[in-house]
């Protein structure tokens, strides 16, 4: 009896246990089925929204530097160089002492000249007090007179050779490389080019531009399409393709077409305080064309290329990455002006067009060029320059 009395409480004990898992789980207090992950956010992408405008259409054209003032330094007496009085690459200032050359023999040259000079005058002072009492005639006095002349021609000619020892910079500026060293014989038979000097602030941007652009802005200037450009103020982009702190302005455009090449020529001339510009530099000329009302500009970065043609990304009504087909015209400035494909109020990608994928879902951001976070890498192909 004893030991049916104990298999009794065991099975009690066991289902009270039972019932109390059953209840537990009922309740939340055991296992439960993992729930399934949530969708991860939408991705950020930079976006400019398109807005109608006023915009000044450029154009870039490839130039060359060139120094402001340029001169070549020579020697304009024979001679023996005996001394280089300049460090090859510093600033000089003008009339300062370049070269020294061997002055012995223009010094004895002045110096015979010069007494050559004093004892025609005295002869010419002699016969003065002769010539009125007429104890010489009128012609010798006159040939006295003359040799007077000729001596003091001779003594400005030798002090002037003697000076021309000391070689003088004509211009203020940056001297190169000197052409020749102590000991050197220069300027004989010719004037020997000792050094070249340059002046590079201000400094010139000389280039070209196709006869047929002046044609065509002159049509759209005449048909209303287009308005004059305020000013003549240019900018230059540098090889890196950054902008020239400096802006410049626009000196002169020929007036002829060069039947060689159909361009004209133009000159503009740009700030250079830190001497960073130098001359022989390539560099491309923005060109103010003209100003258009009702334009659409959004930068290069945001325009893509494909099979059909250009296109840009494109953030739609449902907050989707969607393709719009695009046609660009003329630039303004380091933008696009589109002529088709947008509206105001478009919202163009601009940062995250790498990682954006037509259709799927993205969080729009406001682009700024200066603060802006890249939500993404840019390809590199969509910086245009």
């Amino acid at each position: 009896m004893k030991t049916r009395t104990h298999s009794f409480a065991a099975l009690a004990v066991c289902a009270s246990m039972l019932v109390l898992a059953a209840c537990g789980s009922k309740e939340g207090g055991g296992p439960q089925a993992p729930a399934t992950g949530a969708s991860p956010p939408p991705m950020e992408v930079d976006v400019v929204t398109v807005a109608p405008g006023s915009v000044t259409l450029t154009q870039d054209l490839p130039g060359r530097l060139e120094a402001y003032r340029s001169a070549q330094v020579r020697a304009r007496v024979d001679g023996i160089i005996e001394k280089r009085l300049f460090a090859e690459g510093s600033d000089v200032k003008a009339g300062a002492t370049l070269f020294q050359i061997d002055p012995r023999n223009y010094r004895t040259a002045y110096d015979s000249a010069k007494t050559d000079s004093n004892v025609a005058l005295q002869t010419v002072e002699r016969y003065k007090p002769l010539l009125a009492a007429k104890a010489v005639s009128q012609q010798d006095f006159d040939l006295t007179e003359a040799k007077l002349k000729q001596a003091e021609a001779a003594l400005s000619r030798a002090q002037l050779d003697l000076e021309n020892t000391h070689v003088p910079a004509p211009i203020s500026g940056r001297i190169g490389r000197a052409q020749v060293t102590e000991g050197a014989l220069v300027g004989h038979g010719e004037a020997t080019l000792l050094a070249t000097i340059e002046q590079v602030n201000p400094i010139y941007a000389n280039f070209t531009q196709p006869g047929s652009d002046l044609a065509r802005l002159q049509q759209e200037f005449k048909s209303g399409k287009l308005k004059r450009a305020g000013g003549a103020q240019v900018e230059l982009v540098l090889e890196d393709g950054s902008i020239y702190p400096y802006p410049g302005k626009l000196l002169f455009s020929n007036l002829a077409v060069d039947p060689s090449t159909g361009s004209v020529s133009l000159r503009a001339e740009f700030p250079n305080p830190k001497q960073e510009l130098l001359p022989g530099m390539f560099a491309s000329i923005r060109l103010p064309e003209g100003s258009a009302d009702n334009s659409i500009r959004i930068p290069q970065r945001g325009v893509q290329t494909g099979t059909q043609g250009q296109f840009v990304l494109v953030v739609d009504e449902e907050s989707k990455v969607a393709i719009r087909p695009v046609r660009t015209g003329s630039m303004a400035g380091s933008d696009f002006v589109i002529t088709e494909g947008l509206k105001p109020g478009d919202q163009v990608i601009v940062n995250g067009i790498q990682k954006a994928r037509p259709g799927s879902p993205v969080k729009a951001v406001e682009w700024h060029p200066e603060g802006s976070s890249p939500a993404a890498d840019t390809p590199a192909t969509s910086e245009k320059k």
